[in-house]
C-alpha cells in the first residue's frame, strides 16, 4: 500500500516545483546565483523524508519533473555489529517520490526483494537508478550466494518499479555502491566501489583475492572503480578501471590520508562543464569530493561537502530540482542505532569559482 507523508512545517520553506525533464539530474543544470557567499545559512533541523520505515544511502533523480528517492531499506535483522557490516542485512527497496522538495512523499512499497533475484546471497545495500532506451533501470550491489559482491541490475516501465532482475549480476562487476552518470554525449559511465566490508581491498587489477588485507597506512590508498555502459545498460563496455583520485598537489592518496580518500558511496555529478566526483571517507566520515575536466579523471581533491552526522556511515547524492541544488543524506538522530538510518535532504551552494560550500547538516 502506498503512504503518503507530509514533511515537517519547518521543512516547508524549502518548497518549489520541480524542473520538466524526463531526467535532468545527469545534464547541465542552470547556474546559481554567485552572490551566495561562504556565510550562507546551515540548513534547519532536517526531518526525515519518511519515518515509520528506515532508508539509508539515497540515490536521487528527477524523472518526468517528479523526485525519485532509490534508498538502502534498513531493518532490525538482530545481526550482531562488525567491521564488515553484516548487521546491514537489508532485504528490499522501497521507492520514494515526491512532486517538490518539502511536500508529499509517497512510498511506493517493495521495488524488488531480495527474494526476487535469482543469483543474490545476502545484504542488498545501496541502489541506483538511470532512464534510457524508454526503461527504467535500477543497479544494485548484493552478495552471490558464495558471499562475495556483485552488481546487478533490474528494469521496469515505470521509475518507482517494480523491477525484474536479470538472471545473472552485470559481468566483470564486483564491491558494492553503483553510481550511474549519462553524460551529455549519451555516454553512460558507472562508478562504483567500497571497502571494508565492500571487499574493494580483494580486488586487484579486477582478479578476486579472498585472502587479500587491507591497505597499511603508508600505502597507497584504494582507488574507487568505474566503467562505461553498453548501450543496453545491462553490460560494461569494456574493462573496469581505476578511477585516478590525487591531492592538491596531483599526488595520490595514502591510506593514512583517511580523511580525504576514497573509502564508498562514489556520485558523479557535472556543474559549469566540470565533473564532481564525491564519496565518503568512510571512518573518518566526511563527504567530499573532487573535480575534473573529464568523467573518467584524473580527479582533484576540492574539500568536504558534508561534515561528520549523527551516525557511523554516511552516503549521498547531488541533484538540482529547479534552480537549487540539494544533498541526500542519511543519519541516526531517530533511532541512535547504527543500522537503522533516515534519509534528509539539505539545500547545496555552489561558491563563483565552483567549488561547494560545506554544510554541518543538523
Amino acid at each position: 500500500m502506498m503512504r503518503h507523508l507530509s514533511l515537517l512545517s519547518a521543512f516547508a520553506c524549502l518548497y518549489f516545483a520541480c524542473g520538466s525533464p524526463s531526467s535532468s539530474d545527469n545534464k547541465e543544470t542552470p547556474t546559481q546565483d554567485s552572490s551566495v557567499t561562504e556565510t550562507a545559512k546551515q540548513p534547519p533541523q532536517n526531518p526525515p523524508l519518511v519515518s515509520y520505515i528506515f532508508t539509508a544511502d539515497p540515490s536521487a533523480h528527477v524523472f518526468n519533473g517528479r523526485v525519485y528517492v532509490y534508498p538502502s531499506h534498513d531493518t532490525a535483522t538482530g545481526t550482531p555489529e562488525n567491521d564488515n557490516g553484516d548487521h546491514f542485512n537489508m532485504m528490499d527497496y522501497h521507492i520514494l517520490s515526491m512532486d517538490s522538495i518539502g511536500g508529499k512523499v509517497t512510498d511506493h512499497g517493495v521495488a524488488l526483494s531480495i527474494n526476487d533475484v535469482p543469483w543474490a546471497g545476502r545484504q542488498l545495500w545501496a541502489p541506483d537508478a538511470a532512464y534510457a532506451n524508454g526503461t527504467y533501470y535500477l543497479y544494485f550491489p548484493v552478495k552471490d550466494k558464495k558471499d562475495v559482491f556483485r552488481i546487478g541490475v533490474a528494469t521496469s516501465t515505470q521509475p518507482q518499479g517494480p523491477f525484474k532482475a536479470e538472471q545473472q549480476p552485470i559481468p566483470g562487476s564486483y564491491s558494492i555502491d553503483p553510481c550511474v552518470f549519462t553524460d551529455e554525449d549519451g555516454t553512460s559511465y558507472m562508478y562504483f566501489g567500497g571497502i571494508w566490508g565492500g571487499q574493494l581491498q580483494r580486488w586487484n587489477n579486477n582478479h578476486y583475492d579472498s585472502t587479500a588485507p587491507l591497505r597499511k597506512p603508508d600505502e597507497a590508498a584504494i582507488l574507487p572503480r568505474f566503467a562505461r555502459l553498453s548501450k543496453n545498460m545491462k553490460q560494461f563496455d569494456g574493462p573496469v578501471k581505476e578511477l585516478q583520485l590525487v591531492d592538491e598537489k596531483g599526488k595520490p592518496f595514502l591510506e593514512k590520508n583517511n580523511d580525504k580518500r576514497f573509502f564508498e558511496a562514489a556520485w558523479m555529478h557535472k556543474y559549469q562543464g566540470k565533473y564532481y566526483f564525491s564519496y565518503s571517507t568512510g571512518d573518518t566520515h566526511n563527504i567530499c569530493y573532487a573535480t575534473s575536466n573529464s568523467p573518467t579523471g584524473p580527479f582533484t581533491y576540492r574539500g568536504i561537502i558534508l561534515y561528520p552526522v549523527e551516525g557511523w556511515t554516511n552516503h549521498h547524492s547531488i541533484l538540482p530540482v529547479g534552480n537549487q541544488w540539494y544533498i541526500f543524506y542519511h543519519d541516526v538522530q531517530q533511532s541512535g542505532k547504527t543500522h537503522l538510518r533516515n534519509v534528509k535532504v539539505a539545500p547545496l551552494y555552489y561558491n563563483a569559482d565552483g567549488s561547494i560550500q560545506p554544510i554541518h547538516a543538523k
